[in-house]
C-alpha cells in the first residue's frame, strides 16, 4: 500500500486533468483550492493546464475538472472532449467554463455563440450576470444523491444566466428577474436559473456548478490596473466546498448509472 493511502485502499491511480485558466478571475486561488481538494484522495494523480491544448492528456484522463473564463477549445480539442465524454468520462465544470466574452466599442459585453460544440457538450452558454450581490440558492431535486441533505442557502456571487439547449437534470436553482447592466443580453423576465446541473453526453456526463467567482487585486488587467477588493464569494461558504467535494467524488466514481445519450 502506498504511504498516505487510506487503509485497505489498493485501487489503481485515477488520472485527472485540471484546466484552470482565463480572464478576470483569481485563477491562482481557484487552482490551488481545487488541487487541495483533489489531493484529499491519494489515488488521484493530477495534470494541470491553462487550456485544452493537451488533447492526449484529456483523452487519457479518467476525469476532468475545469475552472476557466473565456477559454475556448479548438475544433480538434473539442473533438477530444466529445470523445472523452462519449467513452464514459466525467467532466466537473465550474463557474465560467461556458463563458465567451467580447468587449464591444459601445462598452457592453457580448457573449457570442462562437463555440457551438463546447456549448453542446456543456449543455449551456453563459449570457450575462447581474452585479454581484446576495441571492438564494434552492434545492431543485432533493432526492438526487448529489444534493441529498442540502438545504437552501444564501451566497454572494455572480448569478449566471444563460441559454440552455439540452435536457438537463437540474439540481440547484436561483430565481432572478431584472436587468444585467453592461451585457448585451440585459433584460430578464422572472425565471429560475440552473446553478448546479447534470448533462449526459454519450456514455459520460458533465456536472456543472455556476458558483465560484473569485477575484484579486490584479485580475482585471488590462481593463483595470488594480481592483480594490479581494472577492471570494461562495469560496467563503462551507456548503460550496461541500458541493466541490461531492462533484469530485461523482467524477471519480464508476459510470454504470449513466445511460447512453446522443450528442
Amino acid at each position: 500500500m502506498k504511504s498516505g493511502a487510506p487503509s485497505g485502499d489498493t485501487a489503481a491511480a485515477l488520472r485527472a486533468v485540471l484546466v484552470a485558466g482565463g480572464k478576470y478571475h483569481d485563477i491562482d486561488f481557484a487552482r490551488v483550492e481545487l488541487l487541495k481538494l483533489l489531493g484529499e484522495d491519494q489515488r488521484v494523480r493530477v495534470r494541470v493546464f491553462e487550456d485544452y491544448a493537451n488533447v492526449e492528456a484529456i483523452r487519457n484522463a479518467d476525469f476532468l475538472v475545469t475552472y476557466t473564463c473565456d477559454v475556448l477549445p479548438t475544433e480538434e480539442q473539442a473533438e477530444a472532449l466529445r470523445d472523452f465524454l462519449g467513452r464514459g468520462g466525467r467532466w466537473y465544470a465550474l463557474h465560467g467554463t461556458n463563458s465567451v466574452l467580447r468587449f464591444l466599442e459601445s462598452g457592453l459585453v457580448d457573449t457570442p455563440d462562437v463555440a457551438p460544440m463546447l456549448t453542446e457538450l456543456l449543455g449551456s452558454r453563459f449570457l450575462a450576470h447581474p452585479p454581484i450581490s446576495s441571492y438564494r440558492v434552492e434545492v431543485a431535486d432533493p432526492g438526487h444523491p448529489l444534493v441529498a441533505g442540502l438545504e437552501a442557502f444564501e451566497t454572494i456571487d455572480e448569478l449566471y444566466l444563460g441559454a440552455y439547449g439540452a435536457k438537463l437534470d437540474v439540481l440547484l436553482t436561483a430565481e432572478f428577474a431584472g436587468e444585467t447592466p453592461g451585457f448585451t443580453h440585459s433584460q430578464w423576465p422572472a425565471a429560475k436559473h440552473p446553478v448546479f446541473y447534470l448533462h449526459r453526453v454519450g456514455l459520460g456526463a458533465v456536472l456543472y456548478l455556476t458558483l465560484g467567482h473569485c477575484r484579486g487585486h490584479h485580475d482585471m488587467q488590462p481593463l483595470l490596473d488594480y481592483w480594490p477588493t479581494i472577492d471570494r464569494g461562495s469560496w467563503e461558504l462551507p456548503v460550496f466546498y461541500d458541493l466541490l467535494r461531492r462533484g469530485i467524488d461523482w467524477a471519480k466514481s464508476p459510470q454504470r448509472e449513466i445511460q447512453p445519450q446522443n450528442v
